[in-house]
């Protein structure tokens, strides 16, 4: 059951992403606080980690302040959340499908380079998982599995920043599933590709494991393409 905090910080967080509280946009705690019915304790530790993920500032004696869109903290999984159940949902996907494009196929390098066994091993099964739950039409225990594989992937990678994109890129997976955009089940060319990709890695062959990575993540943004086509993209202040 979420929290009062949580439900705050949904609130919040949500209106903020979604533009119902625009850039500028300036109230009191205390107004926030008699509007969403809360206490001032739960109220001042949203506003805190909002700050942290740089939606907001705190202005001394005039309120909270809306920051704009690119001083947020976009890798932030709250921020993603938000995003993917606002009307940036479509942009919020096209960015982590990119972001899994560029980092998945050297993850899939280095972990069939010098992966731990163990890793290795557990993607074998979990392809075969993934099999498993297709054949018998479970569609939630295959989203389940297919966001462990990814993970993995990336866990076996031995590289500590793309281990820590793991929850950020599993909801690649998430979020297509969440929006509509997963078919209601794979086909036979996309499970082979989970197969002969953790074969690839097991077997220590690097350079056809970066090779099926990128076909596999390819293949994905082909099918979501049309999706985003004609969405603005977001471009930082330099």
């Amino acid at each position: 059951m979420a929290t009062y905090l949580q439900k705050t910080l949904d609130s919040l967080g949500s209106d903020i992403v979604s533009g119902v509280l625009p850039e500028g946009h300036v109230v009191t705690t205390q107004q926030l606080e008699v509007d969403l019915g809360v206490s001032h304790s739960v109220m001042r530790e949203a506003v805190r980690v909002l700050q942290t993920i740089g939606l907001v500032s705190s202005v001394q004696r005039v309120g909270v302040k809306v920051l704009p869109a690119d001083s947020w903290n976009y890798f932030d999984p709250l921020v993603i959340k938000w995003r993917l159940s606002s009307g940036s949902s479509v942009a919020q996907l096209r960015s982590l499908s990119e972001l899994r494009t560029a980092v998945e196929p050297m993850a899939a390098s280095l972990a069939a380079s010098s992966g731990p066994d163990e890793l290795c091993a557990m993607l074998l099964g979990l392809a075969g998982e993934l099999r498993s739950a297709v054949r018998a039409g479970d569609y939630k225990r295959f989203v389940k599995v297919d966001v462990e594989f990814h993970s993995i992937l990336l866990a076996a990678s031995g590289n500590e920043m793309f281990a820590l994109l793991r929850g950020v890129l599993g909801e690649t997976v998430s979020g297509r599933s969440e929006l509509g955009l997963l078919p209601e089940l794979p086909d036979e060319g996309s499970l082979q590709l989970h197969v002969d990709l953790a074969d690839a890695i097991q077997g220590r062959r690097p350079h056809d494991a970066r090779s099926i990575a990128d076909k596999l993540v390819c293949a994905i943004n082909d099918e979501l393409e049309s999706t985003w086509a004609g969405t603005p993209r977001i471009y930082p202040t330099i």
